[in-house]
């Protein structure tokens, strides 16, 4: 069983092994998404990338990105500053403890942003 631990929500659940975190999320009661997203989202195909969180402990506990999160997350300025920490929430495999930061705000103003 793994723990996953909503840190803006202070939530915290147990899960087995190999769950996906946007249903965990969402059976936990924490809201992934915000303004229209929340009734125009592609309900976890990874096309929208709206259900994007920070992994802020734990990465190595999260599955390999896959090749459509990879591509979705190129577009997001979310993912500027935060490529070694953020994911699409439908698209991740819970493998062990994670600590997720839901809806991170945009860097517009990070070291990295006009990189």
């Amino acid at each position: 069983m793994a723990i996953v631990k909503f840190v803006n929500e202070k939530k915290q659940v147990q899960v087995p092994e190999g769950s996906n975190l946007r249903k965990v999320a969402m059976d936990a009661g924490v809201q992934l998404y915000s303004g229209p997203h929340k009734l125009l989202n592609c309900h976890g195909f990874g096309q929208c990338g709206s259900c994007r969180v920070r992994i802020v402990k734990g990465m190595e506990h999260a599955g390999p990105k896959s090749p459509v999160e990879k591509l979705r997350l190129r577009f997001s300025l979310a993912y500027i500053g935060n490529e070694d920490t953020m994911r699409l929430a439908c698209q991740t495999k819970i493998e062990g403890d994670l600590d997720v930061e839901t809806k991170p705000p945009l860097n517009l103003f990070g070291e990295n942003f006009f990189s």
